[in-house]
């Protein structure tokens, strides 16, 4: 019997040892294929587990931080608006004590200098425009200075 074997047979018993061999290293594959899956399916469900928690609890805290970033924008905001009111309250009693300042700085330029003509030339009316004159040229020089240092360009 074992004499009568063409090769036809022979290659038939070749493929099915072949054959039978992939079979079983593919079953071993899959074996190992489902035991990896089984593996990455527990992974994934630990990590759910314990992840979910996490982001609930970051979610709540980003509710917290824009809760409190609420209420420092309320705190700035009023603390402008005091600013405003306090620039406001200065600039009222800055222009309320400037101007007497600067009538008080006119008068005394305008008598030095209406002093100084009359006696040059003792001439009272002459001595009176004159006044007149450094009397209004001081007080505008002084409310262009308390203009430029109070940041009043225009």
């Amino acid at each position: 019997m074992l004499l009568a074997l063409s090769a036809g047979d022979i290659a038939y018993y070749a493929l099915a040892v072949f054959l039978i061999a992939v079979g079983l290293g593919l079953g071993f594959m899959f074996l190992r294929l489902a035991g990896t899956f089984g593996r990455l399916s527990s992974f994934i469900q630990g990590t759910e587990r314990e992840l979910l928690p996490v982001i609930s609890k970051v979610g709540v805290s980003v509710d917290k931080v824009n809760g409190q970033l609420d209420k420092v924008d309320q705190v700035t905001d009023s603390a402008v608006d005091m600013a405003d009111s306090v620039d406001t309250a200065v600039r009222a009693v800055s222009m309320a004590i400037a101007r007497p300042v600067q009538k008080v700085s006119g008068f005394a330029a305008g008598v030095s200098h209406g002093a100084s003509a009359f006696k040059a030339r003792r001439d009272f009316g002459d001595a009176v425009r004159v006044g007149k004159d450094a009397a209004a040229r001081r007080e505008r020089d002084l409310g262009d200075e308390l203009k430029y240092a109070g940041g009043d360009e225009h």
